[in-house]
């Protein structure tokens, strides 16, 4: 096991990452408050690992309450965030009472915003089963919904008790789930970390394959710099908004496409994609540059050809974009690869050509 710290001061937290975490109640007992929990985790994830983490948890005393919600990203909203407090409420959970989170970016979202939101906050626990969640979503805070109308854009930063990314709950994993997962991956060595992209470059069939050694590695240095990032700018004020590389034209093709039909990491290796093209357009990089970046989604299968939902719709979509300052949409884009910044400096008929000339027939 391997132990990172994101540091926020008293609020700071550690990260565990390895094998047979599920297991490990002494990892869990000293950040319960009471013993007794809430795990909320879906119907994909229970069948695999809920009574595993329940078995644990009830060996040592922790009396716990189980809420199973439906999978997938269409049901990250309002009525399915109310189901958790249904079950809270019906089941007496008091402010001392623990969430966590087993499952998905998903059930870490919902979880994380219920345990911001009730009683005015409750600690919460992140237990990460996704390459995207234990990379990603389950480190820095944020938890929210979404809105028809635009992705994550209702919710609250939070920060989770303790992360424990069990690496055993990825044999599970479906394919297409893990290539999502190393959409994050990747964007770190984009945005900031040029020796990791190199990194990414010469063991990328390893990843896809599941090699346990090079995951393990991958996992830990995209922890590593979503770590720094929080801990220097925990509520996106400057630089934590880097980590939103393809975000906003992925966002976009989520909601366009419907929640669902694309996965999240599908819609920011597509989106990461126009943002390399639309950098490319601005004399920021050029198209060697750009080809290296779609070779490197392509070997991790993933999407390279954003779906045409039309130049106006796109435009729509990200007009809501958390990003956008002053009625600005701000874009996170390229210096060079392994270095980018956010800017609201992107001419509009250079945007338009890259959303009409970039996009493509709408498959993930």
């Amino acid at each position: 096991m391997q132990t990172l710290t994101v540091d926020l001061g008293d609020r700071s937290y550690p990260i565990h990452i390895g094998t047979g975490l599920l297991e490990r109640a002494d990892l869990i007992l000293p950040h319960l408050k009471q013993k007794r929990v809430a795990v909320v985790t879906n119907t994909t994830v229970a069948p695999l690992y809920l009574e595993r983490l329940t078995a644990t948890l009830k060996d040592a005393g922790v009396e716990v309450l189980a809420i199973v919600l439906p999978d997938g990203e269409a049901y990250k909203n309002w009525e399915t965030l109310n189901r958790i407090f249904d079950a809270l409420l019906s089941n007496r959970a008091e402010r001392k009472t623990t969430l966590i989170a087993l499952g998905g970016g998903v059930i870490g979202d919902l979880t994380g915003f219920a345990a911001a939101s009730y009683q005015r906050g409750v600690p919460f626990i992140q237990v990460p089963t996704t390459l995207l969640a234990q990379v990603d979503s389950s480190v820095g805070g944020k938890t929210g919904i979404n809105h028809p109308l635009g992705k994550n854009m209702i919710g609250a930063f939070y920060q989770p008790q303790v992360v424990l990314a069990d690496t055993g709950t990825l044999a599970t994993l479906p394919d297409r789930e893990l290539s999502a997962g190393l959409a994050e991956v990747i964007k770190y060595g984009l945005i900031r970390d040029l020796p990791f992209l190199e990194w990414l470059e010469a063991n990328m069939d390893r990843l896809v394959a599941r090699d346990a050694e090079a995951l393990a590695y991958a996992i830990r240095r995209s922890c590593e710099n979503k770590a720094e990032v929080v801990a220097a700018d925990e509520r996106e004020a400057g630089q934590r908004a880097l980590l939103n590389l393809g975000h906003t034209f992925g966002h976009a093709i989520e909601a366009g496409m419907g929640y669902g039909v694309w996965l999240h990491g599908e819609g920011v290796a597509a989106g990461t994609v126009l943002a390399a093209d639309l950098s490319r357009r601005m004399g920021n990089i050029d198209g060697a540059d750009v080809e290296r970046v779609v070779t490197l989604f392509k070997r991790a299968k993933l999407p390279t050809v954003a779906p045409d939902l039309g130049a106006d719709a796109y435009l729509g979509y990200m007009g809501v974009d958390k990003k956008v300052e002053g009625g600005k949409i701000r874009f996170v884009l390229f210096r060079r690869l392994g270095a980018c910044y956010v800017g609201a400096d992107a001419p509009a008929e250079l945007l338009r050509q890259t959303l009409t000339e970039a996009t493509g027939p709408a498959a993930p």
